[in-house]
């Protein structure tokens, strides 16, 4: 299929990890990369959506901290995991750091950054708290994320 992640046999994978998905050359010779970041095992979990919400939205803004090659950060139409677009090609073990420093730093956040009407399409779908478990419980995996199936 064209999709990469619908050639990805869901019942082999074992969450939570952290696997290079694609990597694409543009026209102009750039080169992105994306992960996927998968928090729960599929079929299993799921996240629930004001998690996911509030997830997408610390992991974006301070990931940023940590890196200039960061595109996106998206969640799952599933809710078990995210996309991690990156500029350039990385090396999983970067990338891991990467993801790593970012969780940490949402468990110190005192906020979901743009959670308000001004910002958000729905502000009020988040939870900080929630989030915060979410990446405390991926942490506490660390050891496991670049182990994708048993």
């Amino acid at each position: 299929m064209n999709v990469e992640s619908f050639n990805l046999d869901h019942r082999t994978v074992v969450a939570p990890y952290v696997r290079l998905a694609d990597t694409k050359v543009l026209p102009a010779g750039d080169v992105i990369s994306k992960f996927d970041v998968r928090f729960t095992q599929p079929n299993r979990a799921h996240l629930e959506m004001p998690v996911v919400h509030s997830l997408e939205h610390l992991f974006a803004e301070h990931s940023r901290n940590h890196s200039t090659q960061v595109i996106d950060f998206s969640p799952m139409g599933c809710q078990t995991g995210f996309y991690l677009i990156l500029q350039g090609a990385w090396e999983l073990d970067a990338v891991l750091d990467l993801v790593q420093a970012t969780l940490e730093d949402i468990l110190v956040a005192t906020e979901v950054p743009a959670a308000n009407e001004i910002q958000c399409g729905w502000g009020a779908n988040h939870t900080l708290e929630g989030a915060q478990d979410a990446a405390r419980t991926f942490l506490g995996a660390r050891s496991e994320w670049s182990t994708v199936t048993a």
